[in-house]
């Protein structure tokens, strides 16, 4: 019987994906401990999600009026520590729960990408993943050296030559190599460790690469983009797909039209799983999470959205007054995401939208940036069942309006009803990300046969 996938939406910060989180009443205070994420960790794990994943930028949201000021005023995700590290936290308060992380190869090295994942693969005993991001904004470059951030499509030109790098590194080492025979003093089989001396466009990595095969082989491949160069993208190399969707009825269009596309790009698209983002508030009774919702929704503030909105789109909002329309020709030189541009102009049939414009159509900064399910946990699970049955995707990204306890609320009232329908596993199939998601473990040169 096919069931869902569960990934819980993580920020090594002050708040969660919504910004407003860091105001709820409930929201633990300590998010610069250890303890903290351990005991997100737990809970994820007693929910039995597949997946605790954190995003991550390399910079403030700084882009509104070209000053911090007001992030860090507000709290607008302005502390922003390494995910990596806290995932070794979170693995060694787990055994079974899969561990991702965004690092992004527009400022970062393969050799060195690849040696932090399959360190923490090893470590976890094969539960990494790793979320492919090109960044979005010129914060991020200027943080990293750069003058600027590069072009959208060129950045993604890169990236493709990233992942031949970095799965390259990962097929240096045969799974036998090592041997470590006391007696003879023999280490490990020369011949069963390669060199890649990759040459291309953006990269050249001579290896051998240093760090062996994990228990799954290497780590998931994770990745979100939205735009169209996004989507080529993520269906040549992802293993595990975020998605934004935003209605059931558009959700099923796009997920078929995505799973058409992997199977073009030569792989299987039952083995890559589709995860839409969603919120959930749920309660007991129907009543008292619509008591809740009324009070998260009065957490959100504009300078949220604004803030927000300028980091994603990488362009400075303040310029114009909120409801003057910008030209296409001024839209079509931000850099940021485009797949957030070209829904606005799909939503609103225009091609000169205003700041309010993308601010009530992408409700970025909110907690309806997603879809979201309320109510008890019969309603919530009806609604997240409504779409899973429908092959409007393959599982769900939740995000949490405040942590820890809106996961501990989720493993405590939705997870028991998921499971009492079917819809999720009684307990983990295995010890690896890759045998909970139901994905083979990659054979040598699997990456290069299937494109």
């Amino acid at each position: 019987m096919r069931q869902m996938t569960l990934v819980g939406f993580l920020q090594a910060q002050n708040c969660t994906n919504f910004v407003g989180s860091w105001r709820h009443p409930d929201a633990a205070p300590d998010f610069m401990s250890a303890d903290y994420y351990r005991r997100v960790g737990r809970a994820l794990e007693a929910g039995k999600f597949h997946l605790g994943f954190f995003d991550d930028r390399l910079a403030m949201p700084d882009r509104y009026g070209g000053d911090h000021a007001h992030t860090v005023a507000n709290g607008i995700r302005c502390v922003k520590m390494d995910p990596v590290t806290i995932l070794t936290v979170m693995g060694m308060a787990t055994e079974r729960l899969g561990l991702g992380s965004t690092y992004t190869t527009s400022y970062y090295e393969p050799f060195h990408v690849a040696r932090v994942f399959q360190t923490l693969d090893l470590m976890t005993n094969g539960r990494a993943a790793w979320n492919v991001v090109t960044s979005m904004n010129d914060g991020e470059a200027l943080n990293m050296g750069h003058a600027s951030h590069d072009d959208h499509d060129r950045r993604y030109d890169r990236a493709d030559e990233f992942m031949e790098v970095v799965l390259g590194h990962w097929d240096s080492w045969d799974d036998d190599a090592i041997v470590c025979d006391k007696q003879s003093g023999l280490f490990a089989h020369p011949d069963k460790v390669r060199r890649l001396d990759y040459a291309g466009d953006f990269f050249r990595s001579r290896g051998p690469f240093t760090v062996p095969r994990s228990p799954q082989g290497h780590p998931v491949i994770i990745q979100a983009g939205q735009s169209g160069r996004g989507r080529r993208f993520a269906a040549r190399w992802a293993e595990l797909v975020f998605v934004n969707y935003h209605n059931l009825a558009s959700a099923k269009e796009d997920y078929a039209t995505f799973k058409t596309q992997i199977a073009e790009a030569g792989r299987d698209p039952d083995k890559v799983n589709v995860a839409a983002g969603t919120y959930y508030v749920v309660a007991e009774t129907r009543a008292e999470a619509e008591d809740k919702v009324a009070l998260i929704d009065k957490l959100p503030k504009e300078i949220d959205q604004l803030s927000l909105l300028c980091e994603v789109l990488n362009v400075d909002l303040a310029q114009k007054p909120i409801d003057e329309p910008w030209t296409e020709e001024e839209i079509q030189t931000w850099t940021g995401a485009q797949g957030l541009r070209d829904r606005v102009y799909r939503v609103l049939g225009k091609r000169n939208p205003t700041t309010r414009d993308f601010m009530e159509v992408s409700h970025r900064g909110t907690f309806r940036d997603h879809p979201r399910f309320v109510g008890s946990p019969k309603d919530v699970v009806d609604g997240m069942e409504e779409w899973f049955a429908g092959r409007a995707c393959d599982g769900f990204v939740v995000a949490a309006s405040h942590v820890p306890g809106a996961y501990e609320d989720f493993a405590r009232l939705i997870t028991p009803e998921l499971q009492r329908r079917g819809l999720l596993h009684q307990d983990y199939a295995g010890t690896t990300l890759r045998e909970n998601l139901g994905l083979g473990r990659p054979a040598i040169g699997d990456w290069r046969r299937a494109r």
